[in-house]
């Protein structure tokens, strides 16, 4: 049932895009906003149980919820995970600017591709060369394709559809609490950690899908050479896989600095290889592709392993 729920939702998804802004992010928006104006006080306590009335309340709620039903009504249960995947997970969530940014360069069109990418990341990108827009591009791609997809689907074959709730909740709630010690002071704090342990053991399980299906050696390479030399060691497992993978450069300072001083931090070299480039954009959909088609093959066989063995 869990790998037909999977499945269906990501069919589900192409077929009928989510307008993830309106229907998800809008609402939490003012969720967390209520929260944070309830319990803020600048204190870790205090935003140790905001974040449990905030994630593990509601978590706590569907996993109850969903054993219930499997109890008494498998097919009700099958609908709540459907529609819990189809709210937390998803492609379309990231690949539209993903796409427009590759054809943009592949036209030509560098100041519609400048334009895009600063969209996308919410930070200025007039000066950017194109081959730092492909190389931000890919970063962004690889990012997202775990937060928006890998992860959530880890959980949920785990935890069922509390699972994916579960991770993103806490990922949303990391986003909007953690980076503002200036405003919060350490109510933040716990936000931060909670999403690190509920990220660490699919982030790894990510990492280790680039590296299956892409270029192996030197994926594992960079990971075990690279990772830690990222200001963030979690999204530099990810990036250093990924580029290990593909065979291709990421990170690095960028040539022209853009307007935001969150661009004039660290970036070392990640990956080995070429420059960045369009036709390495299409190779970064490969990648995340069969990613997909990996993980869905091992759930396959476990499946299968489960049904005989029962």
């Amino acid at each position: 049932m869990t790998l037909l729920t999977i499945i269906l939702a990501l069919v589900l998804e192409q077929i009928q895009p989510l307008n993830e802004e309106k229907a998800v992010r809008a609402p939490l928006a003012r969720y967390v906003a209520f929260l944070e104006s309830q319990f803020n006080d600048g204190e870790r306590t205090h935003g140790i149980v905001a974040w449990l009335v905030g994630v593990a309340l509601p978590c706590s709620l569907i996993f109850v919820l969903d054993w219930t039903l499997g109890w008494f009504n498998s097919a009700a249960s099958f609908l709540l995970g459907l529609g819990v995947l189809y709210l937390t997970t998803g492609f379309r969530h990231f690949s539209r600017h993903f796409t427009s940014i590759q054809l943009a360069l592949r036209m030509g069109e560098l100041d519609e591709a400048r334009r895009l990418i600063a969209e996308w990341r919410h930070r200025g990108g007039d000066r950017l060369g194109s081959s730092e827009i492909a190389r931000l591009a890919i970063e962004e791609a690889l990012l997202s394709s775990h937060r928006h997809v890998f992860a959530p689907l880890f959980w949920f074959v785990v935890l069922g559809p509390a699972g994916a709730a579960l991770y993103r909740l806490s990922q949303y709630f990391y986003e909007i609490w953690g980076g503002r010690e200036a405003e919060l002071g350490n109510f933040g704090r716990f936000a931060v950690t909670a999403f690190g342990w509920i990220d660490w053991l699919p982030l790894r399980f990510t990492a280790t899908a680039f590296a299956v299906v892409g270029d192996f050696e030197d994926a594992i390479y960079c990971w075990r050479t690279q990772a830690g030399r990222w200001p963030d060691a979690s999204s530099g497992i990810l990036l250093s896989s990924g580029a290990g993978a593909l065979g291709v450069r990421l990170g690095a300072p960028l040539a022209a600095p853009v307007i935001e001083a969150d661009d004039l931090e660290s970036r070392p070299e990640l990956g080995l290889g070429e420059e960045a480039d369009a036709d390495f954009m299409q190779s970064t959909i490969g990648l995340v592709w069969r990613s997909l088609v990996l993980g869905v093959l091992v759930l396959s066989l476990l499946t299968v392993a489960s049904w005989v063995g029962h």
